[in-house]
């Protein structure tokens, strides 16, 4: 693809200055918040990796909250304590921007429900992260990384966050984010805001976290909580997931409702579940949606056991590490009785790379003009336009590293009833879709795909923005869809995770989740990070480079 055309999908499928703190309470903290942020640091010791309850997954969490082994005050003060010291100091990961003041209340509420024997769920007293487009009724604004919306405080639950509060979640904060979503510009740098900063990956600090999710990515895989919902347009669920060592699942669009969610796409936009491990996405997407359990309840080691797999050869790249890992993965799956079934040719129309930008330029304006003009009053801006006017207005703060040019095109575009928008999304939704996913399945008789779920993450470059190795995997083809997928762990590359990705049709989520459950049990690969500076922190490669 020409640079514009990689740079705007690596802005989707990475879709969906001093650093701002905020306190407790939701304001942002001068210099006067540094001495306790030191004195939090230095406590530490420069040991940065998760022990003890924080290291668990949210399965195992809320176990030991059932049983009493740890109390959902003392989890949730724990994990407030870690974000003070990891990503407000120490490696300063920056993944969050806002902490809950209600959060330790809402702990001590599920531990009172617990005690009268009316807890809620299994999630009940389980502090969790939301992604900072995502409305929440907590004191917290919802700005998606602009400081456009720093009053955006909406008092409202969106749907999914009404579900998991139902179910007794403790909503501990909002998680930093490529801003807009990483809608903003072609030349943009995955998991910049200006209300946030630069989010760090735990792994390899100056490593790119990948994709508008991820301050999700960065801060459980720091283990900053038990787990976190991202949303996707193109990628910020599945890139954040794979470059951070976490199950990442992007469900079918209109599975959960996106209301009260900052829209980029309509057709494609979706939220989802981030965690440890896969058991853990599954009730956390149980808790997003009212009444629902099944998620997690229809999970089997023995899910693959028959089931004909689509390898998509055609999507795994070239480099070498990443097949090698791909091969190991595939040979679990078959171990574990899958049949796999080569497939080694899926390629778009060659107008999809243009048809499919124009598609989300359309609706994005569309659909934020729409959000803004029934945001709280307290928010200047009203429209798209208002939007580019205040950067323009604010240049040194929100264009500082990169410019505006997808705002601009999609702010010149008509409605959503021109033809040209029309005949783009019937063009990209048919090549994924009935030509695509679908085709593929009922081609070669199988009833899941898989391929590797990205690239290895490049350095984060904040001069030339995002600058991306060869593409690996097809999730841009379920974004598209808006169908099912699903990337677990399957190994690293010198200390930098990479992921499986398994792709369905749609509203084949629970098979999906099924699927891998199945390999991540047999595989037993969980990444732990270890927030090395750089790649010449690794011994191996220590060794080669100085001589």
């Amino acid at each position: 693809m020409h640079r514009k055309l990689t740079a705007a999908l690596g802005a989707l499928l990475l879709a969906a200055c001093a650093t701002p703190v905020h306190s407790d309470d939701g304001v942002v903290l001068g210099e006067e918040g540094e001495t306790a942020l030191e004195q939090a640091e230095a406590s530490l010791s420069g040991q940065y990796e998760a022990s003890g309850w924080l290291a668990r997954s949210l399965p195992e969490l809320s176990e030991a909250i059932i049983h009493g082994d740890v109390t959902s005050v003392q989890l949730t003060q724990a994990y407030l304590d870690r974000i003070a010291a990891i990503d407000r100091a120490g490696p300063r990961l920056q993944s969050i921007i806002a902490l809950n003041p209600d959060a330790l209340a809402q702990a001590a509420a599920a531990d009172e429900r617990r005690a009268n024997g009316q807890m809620r769920s299994p999630i009940d007293g389980v502090p969790i992260l939301l992604k900072d487009n995502i409305e929440t009724q907590d004191p917290m604004a919802t700005t998606a990384g602009s400081l456009a919306l720093k009053d955006n405080i909406t008092g409202r639950d969106s749907p999914l966050v009404a579900s998991l509060r139902a179910d007794g979640a403790v909503i501990l904060g909002k998680t930093n984010l490529s801003q807009w979503a990483n809608f903003r510009s072609n030349f943009s740098l995955s998991g910049w805001s200006s209300v946030g900063g630069q989010v760090r990956n735990p792994h390899m600090l100056d490593r790119n976290p990948c994709g508008s999710s991820s301050g999700t990515g960065a801060a459980l895989a720091a283990s900053l909580a038990a787990g976190g919902i991202g949303t996707e347009t193109n990628g910020s669920i599945i890139c954040p997931s794979n470059v951070n060592g976490l199950v990442g699942f992007k469900p079918t669009v209109g599975l959960i409702p996106q209301v009260g969610i900052i829209p980029i796409s309509p057709s494609q936009d979706t939220a989802g579940p981030m965690e440890k491990t896969v058991r853990g996405a599954a009730m956390l997407l149980d808790a997003m949606i009212p009444g629902e359990d099944t998620f997690s309840a229809s999970l089997s080691p023995d899910a693959l056991k028959g089931v004909r797999v689509g390898v998509l050869r055609a999507a795994q790249g070239t480099n070498p590490d990443i097949i090698s890992r791909f091969d190991t993965a595939l040979g679990v799956l078959k171990a574990q009785g899958a049949e796999l079934v080569e497939i080694k040719e899926f390629d778009p129309p060659a107008e999809f790379w243009s048809a499919s930008l124009l598609v989300l330029e359309y609706e994005f304006k569309a659909s934020l003009n729409a959000y803004l003009a029934g945001a709280p009053s307290a928010v200047a801006a009203r429209s798209l336009s208002d939007i580019i006017a205040f950067n323009k207005a604010n240049a040194a703060e929100e264009l500082a590293l990169f410019g505006q040019d997808l705002f601009e095109e999609s702010d010149a575009l008509g409605p959503l009833t021109d033809k040209a928008y029309t005949d783009a999304l019937k063009l990209v939704q048919t090549a994924t879709r009935e030509n695509g996913i679908d085709l593929l399945l009922s081609t070669h008789k199988v009833t899941v795909l898989v391929s590797p779920s990205g690239p290895i993450a490049p350095r984060i470059d904040p001069v030339n923005g995002d600058v991306w190795p060869e593409w690996a995997g097809a999730g841009w083809a379920a974004a598209v869809a808006g169908y099912p997928n699903l990337t677990v762990p399957m190994g690293e590359v010198h200390g930098i995770p990479v992921g499986i990705s398994f792709m369905g049709t749609k509203n084949a989520d629970a098979r999906i989740l099924g699927y891998g459950f199945a390999y991540e049990q047999a595989s037993g690969i969980r990444l732990a990070p270890k927030y090395l500076e750089s790649a010449e922190d690794r011994p191996e490669i220590k060794k080669a480079m100085i001589r």
